[in-house]
């Protein structure tokens, strides 16, 4: 067998954007995390899913998960890193901590090129952001700094 045939043989054969998968969301394609695990799972019987809490303090949860297609050559690896605030958005209200792993999982398999048709942002990262800006300006509202009324000179 020649390298080319050799590459092609371990290349998966089924597209890995996902497309029959995925489902209308604000206009664009998105594939759900739990398909891309699915078809990573079958597909790298080899690989692996590393996942591990970078940061855990208050309200502020921060995940990274890191994707290998294949043990044996460690040197090949995908990373994806995600935050949740707790309380902010209805899924973080009972499961930042998942929501965060779920979302790192989906960044690194993406950035393996699994499930990305429009774009890279997952589902919930669209949907968070737009609570975090609910959130801030609902902060943003509440605290107010009055300016001073006459000028300093320092």
């Amino acid at each position: 067998m020649e390298n080319k045939e050799v590459a092609q043989a371990t290349e998966p054969k089924t597209d890995k954007s996902l497309a029959d998968k995925a489902i209308d969301f604000q206009g664009k394609k998105y594939v759900l995390v739990a398909d891309r695990i699915k078809y990573f799972n079958d597909t790298y019987k080899n690989g692996c899913i590393q996942t591990k809490i970078v940061k855990d303090e208050g309200n502020i949860i921060q995940f990274q998960a890191i994707v290998v297609p294949d043990v044996k050559d460690g040197n090949r690896a995908y990373t994806g890193h995600a935050e949740e605030i707790r309380g902010v958005g209805f899924v973080n209200k009972t499961s930042a901590v998942e929501n965060a792993e779920t979302s790192a999982i989906g960044r690194a398999l993406a950035m393996m090129g699994i499930g990305v048709i429009d774009s890279v942002a997952s589902m919930d990262e669209i949907n968070i952001a737009k609570g975090k800006e609910v959130k801030l300006a609902q902060i943003n509202t509440e605290v107010k700094v009055d300016k001073p009324t006459q000028d300093f000179d320092i």
